[in-house]
C-alpha cells in the first residue's frame, strides 16, 4: 500500500482551499490553467473507471465547479465521448474562468430541470463544490433527488453537491457520489460522514498548485495517516529491555466485570508497551488470575493503596473505566493518577464518573500534565455529551466539537465513530479513515483505550499516541474482515506492527 508523505495528509478547509488557489494564481498560474487541469482529471478518471459510458451527462452550477463541468465536457467530447451540459443557470450568466470554460465547450447549454439520468451511462456532478455554505433547495434540490433515484453512476467534482466541505453534513439534498476527483488535498468533508459515504472512492489529483502554498497556510486539520505520526512513534531499540517500553497499567472492575479490563491490557501489550499490569480489587484478583499470562496482576483497593502503588515510577501510563464502574472511587483514582504526573486514558465509566463535575477533571489534567497532554478522553457520542453538553448541543461539525472539547479540557478527544476524531487543546486535529462497520460490537472501545496506552507508555506525545492508536485499530479491523469481534482486534495487531516497520524502511512501498 501506498502511503501519502506528511504534507499530504492535511486536510483544507473550504476557505484555505481558495487561498492556496489565490496564492497559485498570485504567483503566476492563470486560474484557467488550473480549471483545466482539474476538468482533465476528470476526463482521465472516467476514461480510467467508466470507459463504455459513451452518453455523459454533466450537471454544472453557477461557480468554477460549473466551470470544471464545461471543461471536462469539451475533452471528453474531444475523446469520442457524447456529452451534454445541462446547467443550473445560462453559459452567458457565468462568469470569470468559468465563463472562459464554457466558451470554450461551445455547445448547447440545456436547461437543468430537463435532465433526465435515464437517458445517460454516466453523470458528472459539478453543480456545488466543496464551499457550498448553504442548503440546495428548488429546482437543483429536485434534480439531485432524481439523481439519486437512479441507477446511473455518479462522478463528482471536488466534492458531492450539497456537501459540506468544512463539516460533511448535508447540506439540504446532496448527491450520493460512486466516485469523487478532487483537487491538491481533500476538505473534512471527505473524511467526516455523511461526506465521506457520499464521496464513494475519491481521488486526489495534482493540478499544479506547488504543496509550499501549505507554509503560509498551515492547516491544522489532518488525515489520520501513518505520515501523520511515524516519525514520533516509538520503536524497540536493538539493545533494548523491556523497560524501555513503558509499564501500561489497566484498572479492573469488580468480579463480575473484569473482561473490559483484560481485553484493554491484552491491547496494550500486543500495541508494543514492555510490560502490562491490571490493578484489581481483592474480590476480582481469582477472575483476573484464571486469564492471565504475560500480564501481570496487582491488588489495588482504595485510593491509598494506589497512592502506594504509585510510588513507583515505572508505571507511567494507565487506563481507567473499561468496566470499572461510576462512581467516586473512579474520580479519585483518576484524579491520583494526574496529581502522580502520569499519563491516563479515560473511556467509558472513567468519563461518565465526572459527568457532573467535569471540571475537577480538567484541572487535574492541567495540573498533573506540565504543559503536556496528560489525559485523553475516548468518548463515543453519548459520553461526550455527558462530560461536554453545552458542546454537543451547540456545535453540528463534529470535528469542531472535538476541537472546543480538547482545548476546554486540556486533553487529547478522541471522539469515537465511523469518522473518529482526534483533536488536541492546541488546535490540531486529525481525521480517521480506517475501520469497519464490524467495530461497531462490544469490547472494541476498550481495545482502542489500551492501544493508546501502549502508546504512552513508550513515550509518543500523547496526540501522535492517540493518532497512531487510533488508526491501528482500523487497520487491525480491516484486515481481519467480516466477523469480527473485541477479542480478534489484538491477535491482528502483529500485522499492522509489520506494515508499520515496512513503510518506516521503505515509505513509498
Amino acid at each position: 500500500m501506498v502511503f501519502q508523505d506528511a504534507c499530504g495528509t492535511a486536510l483544507l478547509t473550504p476557505d484555505e482551499m481558495a487561498e492556496a488557489d489565490r496564492r497559485t494564481i498570485a504567483a503566476g498560474t492563470p486560474g484557467i490553467a488550473l480549471m483545466e487541469r482539474a476538468a482533465e482529471s476528470v476526463a482521465v478518471a472516467v476514461h480510467s473507471h467508466y470507459p463504455r459510458a459513451e452518453r455523459i451527462a454533466l450537471l454544472a452550477g453557477p461557480g468554477n465547479n460549473g466551470g470544471d463541468a464545461y471543461a471536462a465536457a469539451r475533452l471528453l467530447g474531444e475523446a469520442g465521448r457524447r456529452v451534454e451540459i445541462f446547467g443550473l443557470v445560462a453559459a452567458t450568466k457565468l462568469h470569470g474562468d468559468a465563463a472562459i470554460a464554457a466558451t470554450a465547450f461551445g455547445g448547447t447549454t440545456h436547461p437543468l430541470d430537463s435532465f433526465d439520468p435515464a437517458a445517460f451511462d454516466l453523470v458528472i456532478d459539478g453543480l456545488f463544490g466543496a464551499g457550498l455554505s448553504r442548503p440546495v433547495e428548488g429546482g437543483a434540490a429536485g434534480v439531485i433527488r432524481k439523481l439519486n433515484a437512479a441507477p446511473t453512476p455518479v462522478v463528482a467534482i471536488d466534492l458531492p453537491s450539497g456537501v459540506s466541505g468544512a463539516t460533511g453534513e448535508r447540506l439540504g439534498e446532496a448527491v450520493s457520489a460512486d466516485l469523487t476527483v478532487t483537487f491538491f488535498r481533500r476538505k473534512p468533508g471527505h473524511l467526516l460522514e455523511p461526506g465521506r459515504s457520499l464521496c464513494g472512492p475519491t481521488i486526489v489529483a495534482d493540478i499544479g498548485i506547488p504543496a509550499t502554498v501549505l507554509d503560509a497556510i498551515a492547516p491544522m486539520i489532518f488525515a489520520n495517516e501513518p505520515a501523520l505520526w511515524m516519525d514520533a512513534l516509538k520503536r524497540p531499540p536493538i539493545a533494548g529491555h523491556k523497560y524501555d517500553r513503558g509499564h501500561a497499567v489497566v484498572f479492573s472492575g469488580g468480579a463480575t466485570r473484569t473482561g473490559a479490563a483484560r481485553l484493554a491490557a491484552t491491547a496494550a501489550l500486543r500495541g508494543g508497551a514492555g510490560l502490562v499490569t491490571i490493578f484489581s480489587p481483592g474480590a476480582a484478583l481469582m477472575a483476573n488470575a484464571a486469564h492471565l499470562t504475560a500480564i501481570m496482576l496487582k491488588r489495588c483497593d482504595d485510593e491509598a493503596a494506589l497512592g502506594e502503588r504509585l510510588e513507583d515510577s515505572r508505571f507511567n501510563a494507565f487506563v481507567l473505566g473499561p468496566g470499572f464502574g461510576v462512581g467516586e472511587r473512579a474520580r479519585c483514582f483518576a484524579s491520583a493518577v494526574l496529581a502522580a504526573g502520569r499519563r491516563l486514558v479515560l473511556d467509558a465509566d472513567g468519563i461518565t464518573a465526572f459527568a457532573d463535575d467535569p471540571d475537577t477533571l480538567f484541572a487535574a489534567a492541567r495540573a498533573g500534565g506540565k504543559g503536556a497532554s496528560a489525559l485523553v478522553l475516548t468518548p463515543h457520542d453519548g459520553e461526550f455529551k455527558r462530560l461536554f453538553p453545552d458542546i454537543a448541543d451547540r456545535h453540528a461539525s463534529k470535528l469542531e466539537r472535538a476541537r472546543v472539547a480538547a482545548t476546554r479540557a486540556g486533553a487529547i478527544i478522541v471522539l469515537k465513530g465511523r469518522d473518529t476524531v482526534i483533536a488536541a487543546p492546541d488546535g490540531r486535529a486529525a481525521i480517521n479513515a480506517t475501520g469497519t462497520p464490524w467495530l461497531a460490537t462490544a469490547g472494541t472501545g476498550d481495545v482502542l483505550a489500551g492501544l493508546v496506552a501502549a502508546q504512552l507508555a513508550q513515550g509518543t506525545p500523547s496526540f501522535e499516541a492517540a493518532c497512531a492508536a487510533v488508526w491501528m485499530h482500523g487497520r487491525a479491523a480491516e484486515l481481519f474482515g467480516l466477523g469480527l469481534i473485541s477479542e480478534d482486534l489484538p491477535a491482528m495487531l502483529p500485522k499492522v506492527h509489520r506494515q508499520l516497520e515496512a513503510l518506516a524502511s521503505n515509505p513509498r512501498a
